[in-house]
């Protein structure tokens, strides 16, 4: 007899569990015993991720005292010997450049956005800035991958694995955990791989459900021609009482999870479409995303479909926008790249304030690093590029217990350097376990003899910025 036969044939032993949990009549799924351990601010989080590095210093961050340097080479003592990227390694001077967009301090709170966000500005005093963000990643993947999972290499499991194993489902009829990209049109961006929402070392049924915007929304969701209902509901039914005897008999997790992964797919028949069928927004809904929330795929579209999913119970849903990346061609690049994603944003806070759902719901904007002060490439009078920058950038946040209205964090005259309250990627992720009423020090999933967590050991929550 296997160990896992043995531990499936005590009474109560991990099979029972397993299958226990997934048969219970409650809605969703249970989460971890003892969790939350505090009060939560916020019950869903909205991560809208900006693949690619957005330029603290075109949208955030500005920088009026390079008017009068631009040109010059950043000063050693600024740069401090900062390690380059391959694409900037080879060049014999790193002229500065300010920026060419003017910005100006928005709302009561007088935080500064840039003239390329004109409804981000609008909605300023409803958001922290966090603009003393660092990491220890230069390059795209391993930076991307640490925002995403706490660790530079992959393997690990996402954010929303870690969240969705703490805290459960609080719905039966879709994923706890959705993910959605929009391409940015300008080349495709880097890469984003499954792995980004995946579960790591947790059972699988934590991974994110990525959400198609050709086709069926998710894989094979409609039945084969001639496969009507009932015969599904039918086919499913006998495989689950086959899969249950094989449970039964090994214990084994991944079986259960298999059980509830057939089911949840079943009902997604019909939850899925209700969920995409737009017909029954008003016209006022186009009006504030945008029109192109019609399309599917697009940013806009994925901000709405982000709304809704949070009206129906999902925990966590994660958007990607890609294609940040201007080591080049930055005038034409970036103000394009706003334009997709500055409506749609601001609209989403505005529609969750507006049903009552932002207080309860965290929204979390920014990429992976930032940009530098010099220019990478030929600089001329209309044309620059940024390298990345790991050293300070921005973020924001939104609803779901983070004090409205707030800028946190400062930088340097060359938005180069952190000068008050740096704030590191496990401190940012502390944060968001923090709002949802986990302690990130208790989340832990014991793995090859080690206790992990998605902070690892390190993590302190920014308090300052919660409620």
């Amino acid at each position: 007899m296997t160990r896992r036969e043995l531990l499936a044939r005590i009474p109560g032993g991990l099979g029972a569990a397993a299958l226990g949990r997934l048969m219970a009549g409650t809605k969703g799924a249970p989460g971890l015993p003892g969790f939350p351990h505090h009060r939560p601010t916020a019950k869903r989080v909205i991560y809208l991720f900006q693949s690619g590095g957005p330029s603290q210093l075109e949208l955030f961050d500005p920088k009026p005292k390079l008017a009068g340097v631009a040109g010059k080479d950043l000063p050693e003592s600024v740069r401090m010997g900062q390690r380059l990227t391959q694409m900037s390694a080879t060049q014999s001077s790193f002229p500065m450049v300010a920026s060419k967009y003017e910005f100006r301090r928005r709302g009561q709170s007088g935080a500064w956005v840039s003239e390329l966000l004109p409804h981000t500005a609008r909605i300023a005093d409803e958001l922290t800035f966090i603009k003393s963000m660092h990491t220890e990643q230069i390059n795209h993947d391993p930076a991307v991958t640490y925002f995403q999972t706490g660790f530079q290499i992959a393997g690990r499991p996402s954010m929303g694995s870690w969240v969705t194993y703490g805290l459960g489902s609080e719905t039966e009829e879709l994923p706890a955990f959705v993910v959605m990209i929009s391409p940015g049109g300008g080349g495709g961006g880097q890469p984003l791989y499954d792995r980004l929402w995946g579960s790591g070392f947790l059972p699988s049924r934590y991974q994110g459900v990525k959400f198609r915007s050709v086709g069926d929304p998710v894989l094979y969701l409609t039945s084969p021609e001639g496969f009507p209902r009932e015969n599904r509901e039918a086919y499913l039914e006998a495989l689950k009482r086959a899969n249950e005897m094989r449970l039964a008999e090994t214990g084994d997790p991944e079986i259960a999870t298999r059980i509830a992964q057939y089911e949840m797919a079943f009902r997604m028949q019909t939850s899925v479409p209700e969920l995409a069928d737009l017909s029954k927004e008003p016209a006022s809904t186009f009006e504030l995303y945008g029109e192109e929330a019609r399309k599917p795929g697009t940013y806009a579209y994925n901000c709405l479909l982000a709304r809704r999913l949070a009206e129906r119970g999902v925990r966590f849903i994660q958007l990607y926008h890609r294609d940040w990346d201007h080591h080049g061609g930055l005038p034409k690049g970036l103000p394009k790249m706003c334009q997709q994603t500055d409506q749609a944003s601001a609209a989403l806070i505005t529609d969750l304030k507006h049903r009552g759902m932002l207080d309860e719901t965290l929204v979390v904007w920014g990429g992976e690093f930032g940009r530098t002060v010099y220019c990478q490439g030929r600089l001329t009078k209309d044309d620059y590029g940024r390298d990345h920058h790991p050293r300070c950038f921005t973020v924001w946040l939104a609803g779901g217990g983070v004090k409205a209205g707030l800028t946190h964090g400062e930088t340097d005259d060359f938005s180069y350097n952190i000068t008050e309250n740096p704030v590191a990627v496990h401190d940012l992720q502390a944060t968001i376990l923090h709002c949802l009423g986990i302690d990130h020090k208790k989340l832990t999933y014991k793995f090859q003899g080690r206790h992990f967590r998605l902070t690892d050991v390190g993590g302190e929550v920014v308090r300052e910025v919660v409620g």
